[in-house]
């Protein structure tokens, strides 16, 4: 059976506290720490918006030293996937510190996130060839969000070259893809962005100029699955887990703790565990919890 990672897009969230971190917190208090004592694995979101210090990265590898089994993914920066202009400086930043979780064993892999008006084209395609030539070296999951993607020739690139295809969950409007865990590579990689079809349908038609706070950015993400949901989903997880050796459960419904909380409730459903190690301030906060808690 695959290995499953099963964890959330990034870590430090204010508005974690008190859902998942305590409101008391001592000046020792470390939230990579207490996440990583819950999840086995996290995606790394910072990338995305700025291109990190190795010290930093350095910095994670010591705070979870006695913890063996946690990996890391890594988003890479927009200029690569949204801006498309990037130079040899960015590559070299991206892979110092690839290399740096490379080396420690926890590098999950390379995330390409493209966004929903990244449609297919042979043009785009192949400026994929070329971002997954500069990659080569580490694993890779594509996530594109149109539907035009889920073609054949697509996925007989993937296939041979061995790129693992996100599959999302998304509210589907217009040409949205479609949840489908399609296997084209060694490991299977699902993002989970909620279903919070009002705000994502309004975030689609912002201005590209016009300002957003963080909560406005956040809004299309704050859903909380329900259980109905999260067996059903789960129901179509397993059955791919003969097909790929990790299996990658990213929950990206950050706002106000939904993330980790749907998280646990993945554990549970996934692994057949019967009781989770939860928080009690996260029982607190999502009361059905409870059921699952140890």
């Amino acid at each position: 059976m695959a290995r499953l990672f099963i964890g959330a897009a990034g870590w430090s969230y204010k508005d974690w506290v008190p859902s998942f971190y305590p409101k008391s917190q001592s000046g020792k208090f470390d939230w990579l720490q207490f996440y990583s004592a819950y999840f086995n694995c996290v995606e790394v979101n910072a990338s995305y918006y700025t291109y990190l210090n190795p010290s930093i990265v350095d910095s994670w590898m010591h705070k979870l030293s006695g913890n063996e089994d946690f990996s890391f993914t890594i988003k890479l920066h927009q200029d690569f996937t949204h801006k498309r202009i990037y130079n040899v400086q960015n590559i070299r930043d991206t892979m110092t510190n690839l290399n740096i979780l490379n080396s420690e064993g926890r590098l999950g892999g390379l995330l390409l996130q493209f966004p929903y008006s990244f449609a297919f084209s042979e043009a785009n395609l192949d400026y994929i060839r070329v971002l997954i030539d500069v990659f080569n070296l580490f694993d890779c999951f594509v996530e594109v969000r149109h539907t035009s993607w889920n073609n054949d020739e697509v996925l007989g690139y993937f296939k041979s070259a061995n790129i693992t295809f996100c599959t999302i969950d998304q509210p589907l409007i217009g040409k949205s893809i479609s949840f489908n865990p399609i296997i084209t590579g060694g490991s299977a990689y699902l993002r989970f962005h909620g279903r919070n079809y009002g705000a994502w349908f309004k975030s689609l038609n912002v201005n590209s100029t016009e300002k957003q706070t963080y909560s406005e950015q956040s809004e299309r993400y704050n859903y909380l699955y329900s259980p109905g949901e999260l067996i059903e989903i789960s129901r179509e997880i397993k059955e791919i887990y003969d097909e790929v050796k990790n299996i990658y459960v990213i929950m990206n419904n950050h706002p106000s703790g939904n993330a980790p909380a749907n998280a646990f409730e993945f554990i549970n459903m996934l692994t057949e565990k019967r009781e989770i190690n939860i928080p009690e301030n996260c029982i607190e906060a999502f009361p059905r919890l409870k059921e699952i808690a140890a």
